[in-house]
């Protein structure tokens, strides 16, 4: 066997003679050697990498007499990541991992020499392969196989495939070979100058951000001019605590900022774990209230009667424990800036006395008659579609024109991709501060968090994070480490939260692409189903509409407001009309688990 080729079929008894092996050897030479030259000058060119490969796939089959080539670019654990053909596009991408050929690239990258196949159809390396045209008679399919090294390590692959035929004059795959090999090291010495560049870019700009957030807190404040707008203040962009820089939060940060100006209502829309208390805060940095006290209220964390002593405060005696005065909210932000989160869930009672100092800017403490009037600016937030909840009645009409005069959607991260390493590096940077320890996030560990698609957003990504550094053995966190790479991700539990959809938050295409099953068949929606585990015969009986003992709901009614609120209690209580201790005591008499998340 040639030094050369890891693998030689010796049945076959000819190899496919590529363009420039026709001819004399010095014309051959010549060939491949402008082969090179032109394939130089295209990885030369500044670009994205896929398409740059793409662009020196096409210009390396008018050199070649090859039907199929391929680039296959691996992890740091030797895992294929990305594949690219000919007419390589980002939407077609998915396409074209589906047509490498796996046993071959694994043998490639673990012994890191060529490997070359005479006859496809008969070796073991492609036992499920098949010609997908017409192919001449007596024609056969040769493959050769180089490896894309960084130094001495296999980061690639360049494939191609051959036909060949009586009429094609044999000449020894050397020479094929020491041309793919020349063009695969130019390739990697293309990715790894990529890599670098980009290491040394993400180290400027974070020099950059800590120099701008020096300057910021070194700089002295100026006033607002004399119409009371805010010029230098707080609210810098570089210290909102707002992490990333694509275009979709560029845009929802200039929003913020032209909004902040006025004494308008603001509405934060978007998915749960999107950071909207950090838009909000920023919407009152912004502002020329950002002197004032900014106050929050997370409206589902607390039972209605609760939640209206925290807004308006209380007189004493006003309810059982009311052992002294106190100021609510409203007093509190007099002045400033009030945050509303999950406004959606509350209830119609207290939207009407929430409506009242909207308009009259006036309201009076919970047990008292004494009328107190507030200057407060109010942001509110809620990941529901409150139009769809006016329609069914749910969300007063009049209240929600109160609190939307001007509305911000925040972008979901998967709408911000770009901003994962840069969110990634600095969450990893908090969990280092909190431990008094140091970690990184290799290469294969930013892929592995590019490619997730995070339901939950920028929470789950922090999640994400301080469980992996918790878990991981050593300071350097690479793909293994995280739970999606050893079954233990939980975002699972997310996907089936509704009961009338297992997957409600991942969106139609990449749900099918997740969950199909690999040989077609059975929807996503009947192989989830039949993984659901069979629900014990007791449990069964007990999960009836007819409400047992004093229990107030039946079992049905209850998971389904527990499932649709979070496993919030205060808020499941409001859906249903029944009081916090009424839902504990439903809870228990059902004998349910409740979840935490």
């Amino acid at each position: 066997m040639p030094a050369h080729a890891s693998t030689i079929e010796p049945s076959a008894a000819g190899h496919a003679v590529s363009g420039y092996n026709r001819g004399p050897s010095h014309t051959r030479s010549d060939i491949a050697l402008r082969g090179v030259y032109e394939i130089s000058k295209v990885l030369a060119v500044p670009g994205r990498l896929e398409v740059t490969l793409n662009n020196v796939l096409t210009l390396l089959s008018s050199f070649l007499d090859m039907r199929h080539g391929l680039v296959t670019m691996l992890d740091e654990g030797g895992t294929p990541m990305s594949v690219i053909g000919i007419g390589w596009s980002e939407e077609r991408a998915h396409a074209w991992m589906g047509r490498q050929p796996a046993r071959a690239v694994a043998q490639i990258t673990s012994t890191g020499m060529p490997v070359v196949v005479h006859n496809m159809e008969r070796s073991a390396l492609f036992p499920d392969w098949s010609f997908d045209g017409p192919l001449p008679r007596d024609a056969r399919v040769s493959f050769i196989g180089v490896p894309i090294k960084d130094q001495m390590r296999v980061v690639g692959t360049l494939t191609i495939e051959q036909i060949w035929d009586e009429t094609t004059t044999y000449h020894a795959a050397d020479e094929d070979v020491r041309f793919l090999t020349m063009v695969a090291n130019l390739i990697g010495q293309t990715m790894r100058l990529l890599t670098l560049v980009q290491r040394d870019r993400e180290r400027l700009m974070d020099q950059q951000r800590l120099l701008e957030k020096g300057l910021a807190d070194g700089a002295p404040r100026r006033e607002g001019s004399a119409q009371g707008g805010p010029s230098e203040r707080k609210g810098d962009v570089g210290k909102t605590g707002i992490v990333g820089t694509s275009p979709a939060l560029r845009q929802a940060l200039q929003q913020i900022q032209r909004v902040a100006r006025s004494h308008s209502a603001v509405l934060l829309r978007g998915e749960s774990g999107t950071g909207k208390e950090l838009f909000a805060r920023a919407t009152h940095d912004f502002s020329p209230r950002a002197k004032k006290p900014f106050i929050k209220l997370n409206c589902a964390a607390l039972p209605e009667s609760v939640l209206e002593s925290e807004l308006f405060g209380h007189e004493k005696g006003a309810f059982t424990g009311a052992v002294a005065q106190r100021e609510g909210r409203f007093e509190l932000a007099d002045g400033g800036t009030l945050f509303l989160d999950e406004i959606g869930d509350t209830s119609q009672a207290f939207q009407v006395k929430l409506l009242r100092v909207l308009q009259e800017g006036e309201f009076e403490r919970v047990g008292g008659s004494q009328t107190i009037k507030v200057d407060v600016r109010l942001v509110c937030a809620t990941n529901r579609n409150l139009e769809e909840a006016v329609a069914k009645g749910e969300f007063r009409a009049d209240l929600y024109y109160r609190i939307n005069v001007v509305s911000v959607r925040l972008p979901a991260l998967r709408d911000r991709r770009e901003d994962i390493p840069q969110l990634a590096r600095e969450f990893l940077r908090r969990f280092d501060r909190e431990h008094h320890t140091e970690h990184e996030l290799s290469p294969s560990a930013l892929g592995v968090l590019e490619n997730c698609y995070f339901p939950g957003n920028v929470r789950e990504l922090e999640n994400c994070i301080r469980r992996t550094a918790t878990l991981s053995l050593d300071d350097r966190i690479d793909a293994a480490d995280f739970a999606c790479r050893n079954d233990e991700c939980l975002s699972a539990t997310l996907w089936k939260t509704a009961v009338s959809d297992p997957f409600p938050i991942i969106q139609p295409r990449v749900r099918d692409r997740l969950f199909a099953p690999p040989g077609g068949g059975e929807t996503p929606r009947e192989a989830f189903a039949e993984n659901v585990p069979a629900v014990p015969l007791r449990e069964r009986e007990a999960d009836r509409d007819i409400p047992i003992d004093n229990v107030k709901v039946s079992r049905t009614e209850l998971l389904d407001a527990l499932e649709g609120s979070g496993w919030v209690q205060a808020k499941a209580a409001r859906r249903l009309g029944l009081s916090a201790r009424q839902i504990g005591y439903a809870i228990r008499k059902y004998d349910i688990e409740v979840r935490k998340f």
